[in-house]
């Protein structure tokens, strides 16, 4: 044998036998078959917008508007909350005009899309007229999508951090004493929260007794209000001079225990927000609320290097340009959108996110002209977000709760959710149809746009 096939024939057995090394157990050892791979899962079926409809409403004589979304499959249907009360009938076009045929024939579980070519549809974008409207359509979904899932709400935004929302109880009177009184009332329902309003003797006080009498007694009660002619009179010196008298009397009788809120409703100037927060900070404040309008946010930069009390803004807020910056920056405590005139569930959940990476707590806007879908909707929000805060209001008045079944429940202090599939409320539409809107005009409250100064000039709001 050559020495190169010699070479050749010890080259090709070592090769063999290496391959030999990697076989399980020799050359009968086969490699198992790869398992099948599974077929995708279709998903569920198809679902789509049959029709968008409106039901205006008013049990206990508060306008809401709330949207029905229903879709082509028998029984399924969603329910959410439009309400404007300052602009019911204009919701109720917007939503019956304009996006109910935008909408026909959409999938259902097209939310967040949804959302975003409403957002764009009209051209001019936002306003509380558009985001109202939308904001019935985006909750109606996600209801949709909790009864498609069998899930309620809570459970598809990421379950349960918390048993329940803490909720903060309304404590008003026209002195000190009625104030006192009425804020024990909360205490001994249970509530660990209190938010307090005192009058001032001759004016037209935000949340207490409107007792301001016209500037002019002189002038003809016919006459419209206006410049001229003011009644309801607002003076805020008075009031900043009292409200940390009114505080010093609720610590001293009801202890250091409750939590104490107020609203100043934006009714101050710069120098008395300044002058007024430094005067509260002994008393312990769990918020101080919308201490000034939304046109003058840039003003928070002040107010933030000069007080360590807790602030609360953001229910007349429409976009993201009036409240990012004060969260990025830091410079409020509690964010308090009215989800509803942003859009709905959907910016709600993003706002709640953003929030809690500045350490912002929420607390939406729950007043009474906010529906119990409304606060249903909130309610899982906050049930599933790390950075709540505090729930407003939320005890409906019996007349209500008839047309709202499955409205959230107090108890305890705390507003607690059903397990129901979506946030869990239903309307019974006829019931609904038996508390119509006040026939107006008026069509609105004008409280807003009428109180005044002394010397005729508007106050915002």
């Amino acid at each position: 044998m050559q020495r190169r096939d010699a070479l050749r024939t010890l080259s090709a057995g070592s090769i063999a036998a290496g391959a030999g090394l990697f076989t399980a157990s020799g050359a009968d050892a086969q490699t198992p078959p790869a398992p099948p791979t599974p077929p995708a899962p279709k998903g569920l079926p198809v679902i789509r917008i049959k029709d968008v409809q409106t039901i205006l409403t008013a049990p206990n004589r508060i306008r809401l508007v709330i949207v029905k979304i229903v879709t082509d499959q028998p029984g399924l249907h969603g329910w959410g909350c439009a309400t404007f009360t300052q602009r019911a009938l204009v919701v109720q076009t917007a939503v019956d005009q304009y996006l109910k045929p935008f909408l026909i024939g959409r999938r259902v579980d097209e939310i967040e899309d949804i959302w975003q070519s409403s957002y764009v549809s009209s051209y001019w974008r936002n306003g509380g007229v558009l985001f109202n409207a939308m904001s019935g359509v985006d909750m109606a979904l996600w209801d949709i999508l909790g009864k498609r899932a069998g899930l309620p709400l809570y459970a598809l935004l990421g379950g349960k951090v918390r048993h329940g929302a803490d909720c903060y109880y309304h404590a008003s009177g026209r002195d000190f004493q009625e104030v006192e009184d009425n804020a024990r009332k909360g205490i001994e329902a249970g509530f660990r929260h209190v938010r307090v309003q005192g009058g001032v003797p001759g004016l037209a006080t935000y949340g207490a007794a409107r007792t301001g009498a016209a500037a002019d007694a002189s002038a003809a009660p016919t006459e419209p209000i206006g410049p001229t002619a003011p009644r309801d009179v607002w003076e805020s010196a008075p009031y900043v001079r009292m409200l940390p008298k009114l505080f010093e009397h609720l610590r001293t009788k009801l202890g250091s225990e409750v939590q104490l809120l107020h609203d100043v409703h934006e009714r101050v100037q710069l120098n008395e927000a300044i002058n007024l927060c430094k005067a509260l900070e002994p008393y312990n404040l769990f918020f101080l609320e919308d201490p000034f309008p939304p046109e003058d946010n840039a003003w928070f930069r002040q107010l933030r290097q000069h007080t360590s009390i807790p602030i609360a803004m953001g229910e007349l807020f429409n976009t993201s340009q009036e409240y990012l910056p004060l969260m990025s920056e830091r410079l409020i405590d509690f964010i308090r959108i009215h989800i509803s005139q942003i859009g709905g569930l959907s910016p709600a959940r993003k706002v709640a996110a953003f929030a809690e990476f500045f350490g912002v707590r929420t607390a939406w806007h729950g007043p009474g002209d906010a529906s119990p879908v409304a606060h249903a909707a909130q309610l899982a929000l906050e049930l599933s977000t790390y950075n709540f805060g505090i729930h407003e209001g939320g005890n409906f008045p019996d007349a209500t709760r008839e047309v709202f079944k499955g409205a959230p429940e107090q108890k305890g202090g705390y507003m607690l959710a059903t397990d129901a599939p979506g946030h869990g409320v239903e309307v019974d539409e006829k019931l609904a149809a038996k508390y119509p809107i006040p026939a107006g005009p008026p069509n609105f409250d004008y409280s807003w746009g009428t109180t005044r100064r002394k010397d005729g000039t508007v106050i915002r709001p």
